[in-house]
């Protein structure tokens, strides 16, 4: 058999995180006793079970009779042993390392010294009134809380005599009277005392009758098993509280199975639309309208430009743009109110508006009014501007990327990573430096399998960092929410039922706080490990230069990489790490302040796989791969809002 550490690591293992290690340490300094073994019994066991404590004392004079056996879990084998006896036997088995002594006297004026001595807490279960009151006289004389639980309605009953060391016993419920007044009262005398303890009001119809019938018709109280392990599980759970110092006050509470199950009623009829409203069925809208189909609707061709501008991808889908159509060209500026944590230095959006640039250029080249473009301008209302103006130009290389550009979409499906040609990658790389940028494209197992560890360890900070975990479950948008024109649908996660029962879950900040109190959440970055190992290949984007402007230019590569991928038969898909955008330390801090040192560490990582040149920053990560096409598409904001200049709740 394993030594007693080791013995108690393992054989408490699965109380993992439920308990913590930590807290399983600090409970097993506890010392408790537990007054009265026939309820008492099941309630040490459970204590003994998940490790609440170090040493147990169990006191108890009477031993085992048949109708015991209804409420105590032992066995014929048991019968006429001393019921402390019986249960330190039956724990012993259990964990024979746990320190256990019985008291088979019971508790009275000799013993009751010795049994309380160096207790952290008692567990009150005897039959006694004398005992019940002189058990609580005496751990109040000694600042130990007292712990009781009924079999009647699931009360549960807190005295918290270490903190409130002149409390009245029984919550005064008893009045002036004390254990020297008791034992001179017969039994008869002792009962409307009783009485009152149990909360008379609360108890139901047939557990009133059966206590008239006791000493008639019945010899004792009536006990069911059902309500003795009840006890346990509240009893396990306020000693916890105790032991962990956690906030916790005196009183009484009943949980009331009877009562409860009174009111079951059929889930469905209150379950969530989350849980009965999926991807697959949910209602379609006009998130999936065909965007050349709008186009072919618009009268003015400088509607057309915008409108292609407008359908730009942008991080979160946040369209963190002002987009105006005047006569002779489109403005889009870049609008700050959109911008996020992950959005440093407003350069992520930046990259959207080189995109709606590039798109709004194609358009123009498709309808022969194609002019120049200037970026850069600086206004009050926005730190980056790009003016589109319309010409008499054209390009039938960009004019040939009008239906595909419209088509574009953002593929989050598991992807099967199929291999890429050269010839492919090569046009790919001669896309993006036709827009003033490099791609690099990583397309060995090795390479994308660490980039998808380090990006999966990015995702994790993300979920853990509170800030950060606000803004994501903000972009999400589930199928029966109101609609809306920013943020990401959930459908297009292309997330299985169980996947989608766990977003939920993680969803919750409490949850993820949860899991960052116990730095733990490595399961929160599997989901974007398991979409970048999927992948055929990963592309970098890169551009020379640091400015806003540089950023845009990146964004227009990105775009035409992006495009021309789709039409190779390509899933597209863009990542963004939380250090992307990140230049500096200080920075990563500023994004989480608890994980800055970890960021810093993946950024470092990331740029030894990224292998960067001099002066060059990262545009947009995009992974390719084989995959069905996307189940929706992301809605934008209504033409008719943004041509007017009103904001609506950008999408991207």
């Amino acid at each position: 058999m394993l030594g007693p550490h080791a013995f108690r690591a393992v054989r408490l293992d699965r109380n993992r995180h439920l308990i913590t290690e930590e807290e399983q340490d600090q409970l097993a300094e506890l010392r408790i006793g537990v007054v009265g073994l026939s309820v008492g019994h099941t309630l040490a066991y459970t204590l003994a079970a998940e490790g609440l404590c170090g040493e147990l004392r169990l006191a108890d004079f009477d031993h085992l009779e048949l109708s015991n056996l209804n409420r105590v879990p032992l066995s014929v084998l048991d019968l006429g042993v001393n019921k402390a006896t019986a249960a330190a036997r039956r724990i012993a088995e259990l964990d024979p390392y746990l320190k256990v002594s019985v008291v088979t006297a019971g508790i009275t004026a000799d013993t009751i010294d010795a049994f309380l001595d160096g207790l952290h807490i008692v567990v009150e279960e005897c039959d006694s009134l004398d005992t019940k009151v002189m058990v609580r006289e005496a751990a109040r004389a000694r600042r130990i809380p007292v712990i009781m639980a009924t079999d009647y309605r699931g009360l549960l009953d807190v005295e918290r005599y270490d903190l409130e060391p002149t409390r009245p016993i029984l919550h005064g419920l008893l009045g002036d009277i004390d254990a020297a007044a008791l034992s001179g009262l017969s039994d008869w005398d002792k009962i409307p005392h009783l009485y009152r303890i149990t909360s008379p009001e609360k108890v139901t119809a047939r557990e009133a009758a059966a206590f008239i019938e006791v000493g008639s018709t019945l010899s004792g109280w009536p006990q069911l098993a059902s309500e003795v392990q009840l006890g346990a599980a509240s009893v396990a759970e306020a000693v916890r509280k105790i032991g962990l110092q956690q906030p916790f006050s005196s009183g009484r509470i009943r949980m009331d199975v009877e009562e409860m199950l009174s009111r079951i009623d059929d889930p469905a009829a209150h379950a969530t639309d989350r849980q009965t409203a999926g991807p697959a069925c949910a209602a379609q809208s006009d998130a999936d309208a065909d965007p050349l189909a709008e186009a072919a609707q618009l009268g003015d061709v400088v509607d057309v430009v915008a409108a292609a501008a407008n359908r730009a991808p942008s991080v979160g889908n946040a369209q963190p743009w002002r987009i105006r159509a005047d006569r002779d060209c489109v403005v889009i500026e870049l609008a700050p109110e959109y911008t996020s944590l992950v959005d440093i230095g407003l350069r992520c959006s930046a990259v959207g508006i080189g995109a709606a640039v590039f798109n709004a250029r194609v358009a123009a080249a498709a309808h022969g009014v194609l002019g120049p473009v200037e970026i850069g301008a600086v206004s009050e209302r926005s730190p980056l501007t790009a003016t589109v103006r319309l010409g008499s130009g054209d390009d039938p290389d960009l004019a040939r990327l009008y239906e595909p550009m419209l088509a574009r979409q953002t593929n989050r499906h598991y992807g099967t990573p199929t291999p890429i040609s050269d010839e492919t990658v090569e046009m790919l790389e001669l896309a993006a430096r036709g827009e003033g940028a490099r791609l690099q494209v990583l397309r060995s197992r090795d390479d994308i399998d660490r980039a998808a560890r380090i990006i999966g360890a990015s995702d994790r900070i993300r979920y853990l960092t509170p800030e950060l975990h606000a803004e994501l479950v903000a972009e999400l948008h589930w199928p029966t929410d109101p609609a809306a024109n920013s943020g990401i649908d959930v459908r297009s996660l292309e997330l299985d039922a169980f996947r989608l029962m766990m977003l939920e879950q993680i969803c919750r900040p409490e949850v993820t706080a949860q899991l960052a109190r116990w730095d733990g959440g490595v399961a929160l970055g599997f989901d974007g490990f398991a979409r970048l190992s999927s992948s055929s290949a990963l592309a970098l984007v890169y551009v020379q230069g640091r400015s806003l402007a540089d950023y845009a230019r990146g964004g227009s590569a990105s775009q035409a990489v992006w495009i021309r991928a789709q039409q190779e038969g390509l899933a597209v898909g863009p990542t963004t790490p939380l250090f992307l955008y990140a230049h500096n330390d200080q920075e990563l801090h500023g994004l989480s302040s608890s994980y800055g040192a970890q960021l810093q560490r993946l950024q470092l990582e990331f740029a030894e796989l990224a292998d960067a040149d001099t002066g060059e920053s990262p545009a947009i990560l995009l992974r390719f791969c084989t995959a069905p096409s996307p189940s929706v598409r992301s809605r934008r904001r209504p033409l008719a809002e943004w041509r007017k200049g009103v904001r609506s709740g950008a999408d991207a």
